[in-house]
């Protein structure tokens, strides 16, 4: 019924990288560079730092536009041609960026990092290949709104597993250390489930769908889900990291295996869960009115 996105990728991608943390964050002042919807920028500006540093904000941005970008295909699959001007408003409201940023930010606890966590993070980004990791992500994922390009990378990853490149297992020992592939389904599988309660409490159907039943048809897309995600990952990753050395790869492992690493990746992907639940469950809501409106 909706569409499954690896939504939250990027980001446990751009926190796992390694070497030694000698140099300190820049002192950069946050007022110049204060995101839209942010209130963290205020309330916590050491993480809004590491926030900025690893793109947080540039792929919510992303997010929100293939968000967009959806309604189009959710419209023909669901109420062809019903939607008029008044879906998309609905959906450029619910994915604005500003809702983004505050639903992402909302769900992270305040005391999610400790001070030797944050200065730990901090001051890789700050490095020359912390910058250039971001870079290679930020980039990657914004190409990747064009499914030319999606498509393309697919090609360049199925040669590149068929001929048995290094990088490949490289990639796979960091999915793998980071549960990449489980994490991200999961995400997907609990966004598709928000979706369908915002349809049944929206009224798009005559007749109450018990929990069981929407349960059961979420879990029935699963292996779909998965196969779309290691797809979609693996060759998004091939481009994002394409600039990096095996040793560069090498590091960004070991540091995804470190408690600061580990820590953010938990409260990153714990973050996406809650914002893309919220936004699904209003995007089914908001179906559910011309879904009715079709059906009478």
């Amino acid at each position: 019924m909706l569409r499954a996105l690896p939504f939250a990728t990027c980001f446990t991608l751009s926190v796992m990288a390694g070497a030694a943390l000698a140099q300190t964050a820049p002192e950069t002042p946050v007022e110049a560079q204060i995101a839209p919807g942010s209130v963290i920028a205020a309330e916590n500006p050491e993480l809004y730092t590491l926030f900025q540093a690893i793109g947080l904000y540039d792929v919510l941005e992303i997010m929100s536009i293939e968000g967009i970008d959806y309604a189009d295909d959710l419209e023909a699959e669901m109420f062809p041609g019903q939607g008029g001007a008044a879906w998309p408003a609905m959906v450029a409201q619910t994915y604005s960026l500003e809702r983004l940023t505050q639903d992402f930010e909302a769900a992270v606890p305040e005391d999610a990092f400790s001070a030797d966590e944050l200065d730990t993070l901090n001051a890789f980004f700050a490095t020359e290949i912390g910058r250039r990791i971001v870079e290679g992500e930020i980039l990657a994922r914004r190409e990747f709104i064009d499914p030319v390009v999606e498509e393309a990378a697919n090609i360049v990853f199925r040669e590149e597993l068929a001929a048995e490149n290094p990088r490949i297992d490289q990639l796979r020992a960091f999915n793998d250390a980071n549960a990449l592939i489980d994490l991200n389904v999961a995400g997907a599988l609990n966004s598709n489930f928000a979706f369908y309660r915002g349809l049944v409490d929206g009224g798009a159907f005559d007749v109450e769908l018990p929990e069981d039943l929407m349960l059961a048809e979420v879990w029935s897309q699963e292996p779909e889900i998965r196969a779309e995600t290691e797809l979609w990952l693996y060759s998004y990753q091939i481009v994002a990291y394409d600039a990096l050395s095996d040793a560069d790869m090498d590091a960004y492992i070991a540091l995804s295996e470190s408690p600061a690493g580990r820590v953010l990746n938990r409260t990153l992907f714990a973050a996406f869960d809650a914002m893309f639940e919220a936004v699904s469950y209003d995007l089914g809501a908001a179906a559910a009115l011309f879904v009715a409106g079709e059906e009478t």
